[in-house]
C-alpha cells in the first residue's frame, strides 16, 4: 500500500534509529532533507535506487515516491527534516537571494555525498536545528527558521557543483535491480511480464524476481503498481482528464481495477483524492 503522509506543521525534524521494513512507499507535500548517519540501507526514489553511506544526504521533492529498505536488520540511523515549501517561500526565502528550493525542484531528488569537513558542518547544523525544534517556544522557532535558512544556503552551494554523477552500487545484484527499475520506468504504462524483463536484461526471470525482492523488500509487480498509482496521483492533481482516461493512461486496462487498486494504495477513491488535493496543488 502506498501511504500519503500528512505533515501539518511547516517544519519537522527528528533523528531515529528504529525502522519497520514493512513501511510502504509514500509521498507527502512537504520537501524532505534526509541525512543518513549509519547502517546499511537501499533507498528507493521513484526510478532510482541509492545504496547509502554515512554522510549521504538526499534532497527530495515530497511528491516523489520514496521508501527505505534496511539490509539484514542492521542499525538504521538517520535524520529527516520536512518543511513546507509554500511556507518557506512566503516567510523565509530572502528576496535578494537565488531560489533556495531549486535543488529540490530542478535536480530530480539529488544525492549529496558529504565527507570530512562538509559532513561535520552539516551534522552540527542538524543537531542545532533539532535542539531548537524541541524547545517549543516562539524564540526557538525564530532561531530554527534562521538556522534552516543557513542550512539551505549551504545545501544550495553544494548543489552548484556538478552533482549528477553515475550512481555506484556495491554489488552486482543492486546493479541488476537498478536495471529492472529503469525498465519499469520506461514501460510502466504498458502491459509488462517477467518474460519481457528477462528478454530485455538477458537474465533469468526467476533470478530477477528473487533479487528484486531481496534488495527492495517488494516484488517487481508491487513496484509496478506503486509506479502507476504515483503517476495517477500526479495526473489527478495536475490534469482535468477524466478518471477513466487517467486509469488507461497509467497502464490499467479496466476502470474498476484502477479504482480498486488506487483505493488499496491511498485509502480513497481517485475522485476523492482529486477533490482533496487539487486545491493544495494549485
Amino acid at each position: 500500500m502506498n501511504i500519503k503522509r500528512r505533515i501539518t506543521p511547516p517544519f519537522t525534524i527528528h533523528t531515529s534509529t528504529s525502522y519497520n521494513n514493512r513501511t510502504q512507499y509514500h509521498t507527502h507535500f512537504h520537501y524532505e532533507i534526509y541525512y543518513f548517519r549509519g547502517g546499511k540501507v537501499n533507498y528507493l526514489i521513484n526510478d532510482r535506487i541509492h545504496s547509502l553511506e554515512p554522510g549521504d544526504m538526499l534532497l527530495m521533492h515530497g511528491m516523489t515516491l520514496h521508501k527505505a529498505h534496511v539490509i539484514n536488520n542492521d542499525a538504521y540511523i538517520r535524520t529527516t527534516l520536512h518543511f513546507d515549501p509554500y511556507f518557506f517561500k512566503q516567510y523565509i526565502q530572502p528576496a535578494f537571494a537565488p531560489d533556495l528550493l531549486t535543488p529540490f525542484e530542478k535536480l530530480h531528488n539529488v544525492r549529496l555525498q558529504l565527507r570530512s569537513e562538509d559532513k561535520a558542518e552539516v551534522e552540527a547544523e542538524l543537531q542545532k536545528l533539532e535542539e531548537l525544534y524541541q524547545q517549543h517556544t516562539p524564540h526557538a522557532q525564530q532561531r530554527f527558521q534562521a538556522r534552516l535558512l543557513d542550512l539551505l544556503i549551504l545545501i544550495y552551494n553544494h548543489c552548484e557543483q556538478p552533482l549528477q554523477t553515475q550512481a555506484s552500487f556495491p554489488t552486482l545484484k543492486e546493479q541488476h535491480v537498478q536495471s529492472i527499475i529503469s525498465y519499469v520506468e520506461a514501460v510502466f504504462r504498458e502491459e509488462m511480464t517477467l518474460e519481457a524483463i528477462q528478454n530485455e536484461l538477458h537474465l533469468s526471470k526467476y533470478y530477477l524476481a528473487k533479487t528484486f525482492k531481496e534488495v527492495t523488500g517488494m516484488t517487481i509487480f508491487q513496484h509496478l503498481m506503486h509506479r502507476r498509482i504515483y503517476q495517477a496521483k500526479l495526473q489527478l492533481i495536475e490534469l482535468s482528464n477524466s478518471i477513466t482516461a487517467i486509469g488507461y493512461e497509467v497502464g490499467f486496462k479496466h476502470p474498476s481495477h484502477f479504482s480498486r487498486v488506487f483505493k488499496e494504495h491511498t485509502g480513497m477513491t481517485p475522485e476523492r483524492y482529486r477533490k482533496e488535493h487539487k486545491l493544495h496543488a494549485i
